[in-house]
This record gives C-alpha cells, structure tokens and sequence, in this order.
C-alpha cells in the first residue's frame, strides 16, 4: 500500500476537488467522510474507488473497522499522514477514513417500493443539510423511497452525506422531474398528500395505510403549480405561535411518524 506524505500529491488533489458539486459530477465519483458513513456506504453496495487511511486517527474499534473494510474495498488504498488527511478530512472530522466512491445514480423506474409504499418528494429543497436531515428521517420511519424533484439538490454533497448519517446508502434515493414523478405516482396508485402553510386538511385526519406520498417544499418557495391538482390532497400542520412555517426536515419527521402510527396501529 502506498504512503503518501504531501497534499500536493496529485490523488490528494483530486479527492480534495470532488467537495465541489462541479468535479462530482464531471467525474462521477464523490468523497465519504467518516466511519459510520462508510460502513453503512459499504453495506448498501455502494463501489468504492479509492480509499485514503490514516492509523494515527482510528483510534476506536468503530474507526478501525471501517479503515479496514475500506481498504478492502478500495480499487486502490494510500496510507496518509495526519497532515495530509487534515486537507482531506471534511470540516474538523478526522475519523481516519476518507472513502472515494463511484457515482451510480438511480431513476424512477429503478425503485423497488413494495406493496403499500410511503414515499417522500422533496422539491427545490436546496439546503444539503435539510435534504440529509429528511433523509435520516425517512430511514428511521420506514419510507420506502425519497424523491428529489426539480432540480436544486445535490444527492451526493458532504452535508448531504453527513446530516443523513449516511442513511443515503441504505434508502432508495432518486431524482427527478415534478411532473413525472406526479405521473409515475398515479401511475403506481399512490395517494399524494402535499404539505402546505393553510393547506386545509389536518395531517393527522388522513389515512396513510394505503399506499401514499408526502410532497414538500422549500420554506422559501413552497411547492410548485405541479401539485395544485384534483388528485394531490393539500394538508397541513397546526401552527399555534407567531412563526408560520416549521424547517422541512421538522415537518417531514411529523409526517412520517404520523404515518408510521397509522401503519403500526393496524
């Protein structure tokens, strides 16, 4: 295994540019921060290409499992010095372990959802650590997919990867069109339930057993014109202060729950 002892060194530096969403997508690859993050990557099958190790910073039996099955892996494995990794290492994390993976992105028509789905839209949320937070929630409440829709996410950003607490491996994650993912839904006999400020329908006076889809926006933007139709049921969150609108990863663990009640009390 090579060992390498600079930041200059042209592999260091071509891991470092892929923290820009430009150079993910230019090369297909992203870079996974942390032990936790890597391991449950590895478990989900996700490819990875490179891994950068550094021994003087796995110092926890958690920390050096996941140097090993990296190492294992890994297309190629570097040995680092702490100095090195600290130009790797995303914010003040040193877990160890930086992961370089192969980009394998999924359609609509790659999900697997099962017979009574519960399936999250998330349209135009650009916060990485909002979109990861929804994520880690969606994971934990049994969502069966999580749809980014129309543009404004970037699946594979550090944050991302991090507020998810690497949940992002383990979930049927994709992106895609509003207007098709609409379609695709009735196509699929989901139910659409979309998340607004004075909606009108009180979240928690639905039925969520069937097969059903919650659809949220940005707090700055709300949802697009796509949702306002017939067959999309607008619902809503009470609001008893003086704010008018909760964090989108705030209402979407409310509705996942709500529905995850629902489903266990059956």
């Amino acid at each position: 295994m090579l060992t390498i002892t600079s930041a200059q060194n042209p592999r260091v530096k071509a891991a470092v540019r892929l923290r820009e969403s430009r150079a993910r997508r230019k090369q297909g690859l992203f870079l996974i921060d942390g032990a936790r993050e890597i391991s449950r990557a590895i478990d989900a099958g996700v490819e990875i290409d490179e891994a950068f190790l550094c021994a003087e910073l796995c110092t926890s039996v958690e920390r050096q499992t996941a140097a090993r099955r990296a190492g294992d892996a890994a297309r190629r494995s570097y040995l680092v010095t702490p100095d090195v990794f600290s130009k790797l290492a995303f914010g003040h994390r040193a877990e160890g372990t930086v992961a370089v993976a192969v980009t394998r992105p999924r359609t609509l028509q790659d999900l697997v959802i099962g017979a009574a789905p519960l399936v999250a839209i998330v349209e135009g949320v650009e916060k990485p650590g909002n979109f990861g937070a929804i994520l880690r929630s969606a994971d934990a409440a049994g969502v069966s997919a999580v749809i980014a829709a129309d543009g404004g996410h970037d699946l594979f950003n550090p944050n991302t990867i991090r507020a998810s607490l690497g949940a992002i491996f383990a979930l049927p994650v994709c992106e895609a069109r509003s207007v098709e993912t609409r379609d695709w839904l009735r196509m699929n006999g989901i139910a659409m339930y979309a998340a607004y400020v004075g909606g009108g329908v009180a979240y928690t006076s639905v039925d969520y057993r069937r097969p059903a889809a919650f659809v949220l926006g940005s707090e700055a933007e709300g949802l697009s014109d796509t949702w306002r139709t017939e067959d999309v049921t607008q619902i809503e969150l009470p609001m008893r202060g003086v704010v008018d609108s909760l964090n989108v990863s705030t209402a979407a663990a409310i509705l996942f729950y709500e529905a995850l009640r629902q489903r266990l009390a059956t």
